[in-house]
């Protein structure tokens, strides 16, 4: 599995109308060949910037399969005429290092 991790940096003033084209872009990646998950992490210390999380099955299903879809169109039609410049995209695999809390979140 691989992870897509996007920093997508917004225009000010379009938080609101960003957030909800993102939720309402959350069809196109669930029914993404290849897509696992997907989330959106806003930051705290720059409100502007969001980041974009997808889990993909490989690379290949996000660079081909989802980037040349009608899907990745809607995509950025949704969310494109909010960013204040292009989106930085990696794509990452998880090591086997670390931990997660089994503890419920306070």
């Amino acid at each position: 599995m691989v992870w897509e991790i996007a920093q997508l940096e917004i225009l000010g003033g379009h938080n609101e109308a960003f957030e909800s084209a993102l939720a309402e872009a959350v069809p196109l990646f669930h029914r993404a060949h290849g897509c696992r998950s997907m989330q959106v992490q806003h930051s705290i210390e720059r409100p502007q910037r969001y980041r974009l999380i997808v889990e993909w099955n490989t690379v290949e299903d996000h660079t081909v399969h989802f980037r040349e879809s009608e899907d990745f169109q809607k995509w950025r039609g949704l969310v494109g005429e909010h960013f204040a410049e292009p989106p930085v995209v990696e794509h990452t695999h998880a090591l086997a290092v670390g931990f997660q809390s089994t503890e419920p979140a306070a």
